[in-house]
């Protein structure tokens, strides 16, 4: 994934709620990965050089989804939603 792409995260909140997280790669050269275990999901912005920008994880048997947006041509992947959380 490459500038502009991002990655939502869907995370059970608990009675019936859901919350939802958003991480992007903000700035050119900077991608985004996902990681998952039995326990946790993690996803990470790094640097083209592998530098972790900033990390967000979650508890596994929480998060209902995982969706990966790519960029198009002009740089944006970012869903239409009226609420939403940004995980720093």
């Amino acid at each position: 994934m490459a500038k502009g792409d991002c990655v939502e995260v869907l995370v059970d909140a608990g009675s019936g709620a859901a919350r939802e997280y958003i991480v992007g790669a903000t700035k050119a050269g900077r991608t985004v990965e996902v990681r998952s275990s039995r326990t946790t999901v993690e996803v990470r912005e790094l640097t083209r050089t592998g530098g972790v920008v900033r990390t967000a994880r979650f508890i596994a048997p929480r998060v209902l989804a995982v969706v990966e947006h790519p960029a198009d041509d002009t740089g944006r992947a970012r869903p239409k939603a009226t609420a939403r959380s940004r995980a720093a």
